[in-house]
């Protein structure tokens, strides 16, 4: 997948952003929300096409976890999850989209880094699922394990971490390789379908969803080792508190939603509920939505638009789905995964 990387040439620094547009950094991209109303829609950034986080299909019309974020974002706004435009974005284009504003918001399996994350006039607002790196094969190469790699050509993105995780786990183990690299996603997974490399790598869940695109899926198999930590997340630029409020909350929200029982099918009813949680989360207790600038039913309608974050995993990667990924590591935390949000009080 094309999520990862901090290679400087292939994005724009804080302070050529600034200079090429008379802003300063603490106010360039201030009032986000005015603009998103006054056009009336979310500018949404996404991949160029990965089953189960951003996909088009025949139709143009986008689903995965990473749209029903920006679904979720735009009811929350405007009571209305179709008020999202969608723009395509390769890994190497992606962050430049977002510092200069053709995006209002990038919703891109980006995994979230220090030097993303202060280097970049970016901010991350949180993990919307928790992945690492791997290695898929053939099966026809009789390989167990990563360590068995050595000599191999590997196929991966440029623009992304990717290749710096692989230099740093063949050098650790003494293992000799060649990287083979494209600028698009469909490009990687077309070289290693055409055998043009003896490895795929990138995230593993990237790794199930492009797999679903070989010629022969089942004659390729996801080895077991995971080489490095990849929290994907959305990301909105610095300089706006209150837009990056926004899509931190909204996030929360969904995942203090499953966590509450709250669903899209049952969240008008619990409107009524006497739980003070719950009912601080739909907006029939307190004024949470004032601080953000939205109605204090903007959770509800989120929702209501897309499910707790639950559904909406299920909806899109889950077992009944075909990537059929287990919650793992992205269950509640109450369940023994990493999925945890501020509570709304």
């Amino acid at each position: 997948m094309e999520r990862k990387g901090c290679n400087m040439k292939h994005f724009l620094t804080v302070a050529a952003v600034t200079a090429a547009f008379g802003l300063g950094v603490a106010g360039a991209q201030a009032a986000t929300l005015d603009d998103v109303k006054a056009k009336g829609f979310v500018q949404c950034g996404v991949s160029q096409g990965l089953p189960g986080f951003s996909n088009p299909d025949d139709q143009g019309n986008w689903s995965g976890i990473d749209v029903d974020y920006c679904r979720a974002v735009a009811a929350a706004i405007f009571g209305d999850a179709d008020a999202v435009k969608y723009r395509a974005l390769s890994a190497k284009e992606r962050f430049t989209a977002l510092q200069t504003g053709e995006v209002d918001i990038l919703s891109r399996n980006t995994t979230w880094t220090m030097g993303r994350d202060t280097a970049l006039g970016l901010n991350f607002a949180g993990v919307t699922y928790y992945d690492g790196q791997g290695f898929m094969v053939r099966k026809s190469m009789n390989l167990t394990s990563a360590l068995e790699l050595g000599g191999a050509s590997v196929c991966t993105n440029t623009g992304t971490t990717t290749e710096l995780n692989v230099a740093d786990y063949f050098r650790a183990n003494n293992l000799e390789y060649e990287i083979v690299a494209f600028e698009k996603a469909d490009e990687v997974v077309q070289a290693y379908d055409a055998g043009r490399c003896d490895v795929y790598t990138t995230d593993a869940s990237g790794l199930y969803a492009q797999r679903l695109k070989l010629t022969n899926p089942d004659e390729h198999m996801v080895l077991p080792e995971i080489i490095s930590k990849e929290p994907l997340g959305p990301v909105v630029r610095q300089g706006d508190d209150q837009w990056f409020n926004i899509a931190k909350w909204v996030l929360f929200a969904l995942i203090n939603a499953e966590e509450m029982g709250v669903t899209a099918a049952n969240a008008e009813e619990m409107k009524g509920s006497d739980n003070p949680g719950i009912k601080r989360l739909l907006g029939t207790e307190g004024a949470f939505g004032e601080g953000i600038g939205l109605g204090n039913d903007w959770a509800a309608n989120a929702i209501m638009a897309v499910g707790n974050y639950g559904e909406m995993f299920d909806r899109n990667v889950g077992p009944d789905t075909p990537l059929g990924i287990s919650r793992g590591q992205n269950d509640l935390w109450s369940r023994g995964g990493l999925q945890y949000a501020p509570p709304v009080r």
